[in-house]
């Protein structure tokens, strides 16, 4: 399957500590190149979220976004300090006595004693964070391969197009090519037969023969087409592979282009040379498309 490298995935977990919201997003890059912002209690899970997300995308620029939000209060810890309690219970005890007061003691009152109350913050483990990490950026891997994929497909038909718009001008070519040995032979003919019809003599077959053999070798295109209509193969059978693919299309299309400025640069024939500018431009549409493939 082929993946372009542009696409987005949105991935959220709840339970009842953490509500956690994740986004990838990614553009074109020649590499893998990831980029990952949350908060800094996180930081300590960077690599892990790296390291996942290379086992499903292999190229581009990814910017991961995450937003952990603690909502509940089972990690604090709340303890009556006995010790002060204690103390503050004796003292207005002796009070009561000494003044002979009838006011019993209350909760309310013990409870306002700020010392009377202990609370404190139990740090949570890494297991605890990356339990509800984990599930929202596998669903944003999801939803990202999901998006990549369906441009890929895009992508893939759009080259087929391409591609099948450069054989039909090679094929236009092929037909060309023995009409231009075929004019210039008749061009030198007539030349020569001109020039020595004022010298009053006769035309050396032999080396009017062995001219239009060297000019047909040195304009010949076979080979050029070849390895064009190979190379078109190949793109072919590349993007029926499931894998990244994107670097070996790369190749291909500056072997195309090769080809097709050698043909450009062989043949004389402004039909030819027009057909060569369309085929540039095809080419270019490919190489351009190829640049957002995984």
């Amino acid at each position: 399957m082929i993946y372009s490298m542009t696409g987005f995935g949105r991935g959220e977990f709840s339970n009842e500590a953490f509500d956690v919201t994740l986004e990838i997003k990614s553009v074109n890059n020649r590499y893998c190149d990831i980029i990952v912002k949350m908060p800094k209690k996180l930081n300590v899970f960077e690599d892990r979220i790296k390291n996942k997300i290379k086992t499903k995308l292999s190229r581009g620029r990814i910017d991961v976004y995450i937003n952990l939000e603690e909502k509940a209060y089972d990690n604090y810890e709340v303890l009556p300090n006995f010790e002060i309690l204690d103390k503050y219970v004796k003292t207005y005890q002796e009070i009561q006595q000494r003044y002979g007061l009838k006011e019993e003691l209350s909760l309310s009152l013990l409870t306002r004693i700020s010392e009377g109350i202990n609370v404190s913050y139990l740090e949570r483990g890494e297991d605890e964070f990356w339990m509800s990490i984990e599930p929202a950026l596998e669903i944003a891997i999801t939803k990202i391969l999901e998006m990549r994929a369906q441009e890929g497909l895009q992508l893939k038909n759009d080259i087929f197009t391409k591609i099948d718009s450069i054989k039909t001008k090679l094929v236009q070519i092929e037909r060309y090519a023995p009409k231009i040995i075929e004019a210039y032979r008749l061009k030198t003919r007539d030349r020569i037969a001109e020039l020595l019809l004022q010298m009053n003599a006769e035309i050396d077959e032999m080396r009017l023969a062995n001219e239009i053999a060297l000019y047909a070798d040195k304009t010949n295109i076979n080979e050029e087409i070849v390895r064009i209509y190979s190379h078109l193969d190949q793109m072919h059978q590349i993007l029926s592979l499931d894998e990244p693919v994107g670097r070996k299309l790369d190749f291909l299309v500056q072997e195309l282009n090769r080809e097709i400025n050698t043909i450009g640069s062989k043949s004389p024939d402004i039909d030819v040379s027009n057909l060569v500018i369309d085929l540039k431009s095809d080419i270019e549409q490919i190489r351009e498309q190829i640049q957002n493939i995984e």
